[in-house]
């Protein structure tokens, strides 16, 4: 399953075993200027590691490819009914990209969707929040390696 490029040549289709290094290095990317604060607990390497050992393999995981051959630009990751992962590469930020994301998880998890962010990530509550998903847990950090305050979102259809 994919959906067809938009206005911007962006396509989004399930990765693919050759896209875990790409879509590992747009996840340190955009965790890097999203997140300036948050110490991370795993090296570039481990990510990249944990991206091919886990997520492509064994996550229902997302790219988003600039259809003329321009690379993966965006990642999201679906466990179930938990989205895990949505991050894009910084200069592809505020092009709708992450609003496709967000409509092809609702369609993909009907029932219901849960997530975290961390609460210094104030840009992610607004987004998340636009898209229906309403703040209900708040934690200290400790329950997350980074050890980094959070807050659990979840949407109902």
């Amino acid at each position: 399953m994919s959906a067809g490029a938009d206005a911007t040549g962006v396509v989004l289709r399930r990765a693919v075993a050759s896209d875990a290094l790409a879509a590992a290095d747009v996840w340190l990317r955009s965790y890097d200027a999203a997140l300036p604060t948050v110490v991370r607990p795993r090296s570039d390497d481990d990510v990249r590691n944990y991206f091919r050992n886990v997520v492509v393999p064994l996550r229902e995981a997302w790219v988003a490819e600039v259809a003329a051959g321009g690379g993966i630009v965006g990642v999201m990751v679906l466990n179930g009914g938990l989205l895990s992962q949505l991050y894009l590469d910084p200069g592809w930020r505020g092009r709708g990209i992450g609003d496709r994301f967000v409509g092809l998880a609702k369609e993909r998890s009907p029932g219901g969707l849960t997530l975290w962010a961390f609460q210094v990530n104030k840009p992610a509550h607004r987004f998340y929040e636009r898209h229906g998903f309403a703040a209900v847990e708040f934690t200290d950090g400790s329950g997350n390696e980074e050890r980094e305050p959070d807050v659990r979102y979840v949407w109902q259809p």
